[in-house]
């Protein structure tokens, strides 16, 4: 393939990506239009026609505001790519730095911080315009910039010496290096799942052991039952950003924590917070943290093996925008990595349906579990009152539901613990 034709692809795959990503979110806004006007049946007299049309507002809103960040993050693609972005960087940084490894890893740095700078506007009115004018947003402009110089801070610690290693090996392994890669990065993802829970979720929230003796009792009795052991019930401050619910488990061996929002608490019963928990024990006992975290892993491999192939292929370079001339040592290997994970999602986007599906009949045999643990009528009653607080949108369009819902369709899946 030549550098041209690589270009034309490229440009022609992520044009006709980004006019289906609009063209759903069109199909999306006009589907919820069309049924705001009624309830839908399967929730006549359990969800007010306000709060249902609060949802399709807020889902609209959300919508609408996404199609701008589709087209300004291709355009942004284009601009860094094809436009001589990353060109202009590297020739900066390779001016800055006279060791190899140091210009990859300043290019790769440059590349991001850039990247989540330009983006920063998206994000600042997500927050504090579309989630404050509906009531979800609790998070001052203080709190924001605190969450992100922090994030930047354990990005850099934890980052750094990954991409410095990760570079490291590239040069150093031979055609092989791809192996090598993969495992420091199985690795480095394994470690974290240790450390994320004890060190770095608690530098954000507030972690409380559950107080409520009541529901502190139903919930060990509901592990026990299922088998599942935690090194504790915690329950996290989202109320201090958002009035948005929700409950997980994080960790991983004997790390595992169960997290409730305060927010999660607050509304649902007893009943309702230990169906909810059988939902999520479900998942555990289905192993599908495990073989997404396996799905996930093996992905990563066939993506490193196709980099080993491409870095050494002028055209991919030239029909990026960057001249190969530029490439030696670690700069090399730098423009390879940072090119090829920019543009993969480009082409990676048309497999969204597949990876969704596979998502959802997780939860639907997360829902069955929880249905034979507890009673599924409590866990209709739970995702009822997380669909109204939360303010889901009970009808979104079935193929962009398709694309982008990890989650089935609210009327499906009430539809299915029904049938349990």
């Amino acid at each position: 393939m030549s550098a041209t034709q690589f270009s034309y692809l490229f440009i022609e795959i992520l044009a006709l990506s980004t006019v289906l990503k609009l063209w759903l979110a069109r199909r999306h806004v006009s589907h919820i239009a069309a049924h705001r006007a009624a309830v839908p049946d399967a929730f006549s007299g359990q969800i007010e026609l306000s709060d249902h049309q609060k949802a399709a507002d807020y889902t609209t809103a959300k919508t609408r505001f996404s199609t701008l960040g589709i087209q300004f993050d291709a355009l942004l693609l284009l601009a860094f790519t094809i436009g001589g972005g990353i060109q202009w960087i590297a020739v900066q940084c390779q001016s800055l730095f006279s060791q190899p490894i140091a210009q990859g890893m300043a290019i790769i740095v440059a590349v991001l911080l850039l990247s989540s700078l330009l983006e920063m506007p998206f994000n600042l009115y997500r927050t504090f315009r579309i989630e404050a004018r509906f009531g979800f947003n609790k998070m001052t402009f203080g709190l924001y910039l605190l969450d992100t110089a922090k994030g930047l801070l354990i990005g850099a610690i934890l980052g750094l010496p990954l991409l410095f290693g990760v570079l490291w090996l590239m040069e150093k392994m031979g055609a092989n290096w791809w192996l090598y890669v993969w495992s420091v990065w199985v690795g480095f993802n394994l470690l974290i799942l240790f450390l994320y829970p004890t060190f770095i979720a608690p530098l954000f929230n507030k972690f409380s052991p559950l107080q409520d003796d009541a529901m502190k009792t139903r919930i060990e009795t509901l592990l026990s039952r299922c088998g599942f052991t935690s090194s504790g019930l915690f329950v996290m401050d989202g109320s201090r950003r958002s009035a948005h619910g929700n409950a997980y488990f994080t960790g991983f061996g004997k790390t595992k924590r169960i997290v409730f929002f305060d927010t999660l608490l607050a509304r649902l019963n007893v009943n309702e917070v230990e169906a909810v928990l059988a939902h999520e024990l479900g998942h555990f006992k289905h192993r599908h943290v495990v073989k997404r975290i396996v799905s996930t892993f093996l992905m990563s491999l066939g993506f490193l093996w196709l980099l080993s192939l491409l870095m050494n292929t002028p055209w991919f370079y030239q029909g990026l925008g960057v001249d190969p001339a530029l490439s030696s040592g670690q700069a090399h290997t730098a423009l390879a990595l940072l090119l090829f994970f920019m543009v993969m999602p480009v082409f990676g986007f048309f497999i969204s349906p597949i990876m969704s599906a596979y998502s959802r009949k997780h939860e639907f045999e997360a829902d069955a579990y929880a249905a034979e643990k507890t009673r599924a009528a409590d866990l209709i009653s739970a995702l009822v009152k997380l669909y109204q607080d939360n303010a889901a949108t009970l009808t979104p369009d079935p193929l962009y539901s398709k694309f982008y819902d990890s989650h089935p369709p609210a009327a499906i899946r009430i539809g299915h613990l029904q049938s349990l």
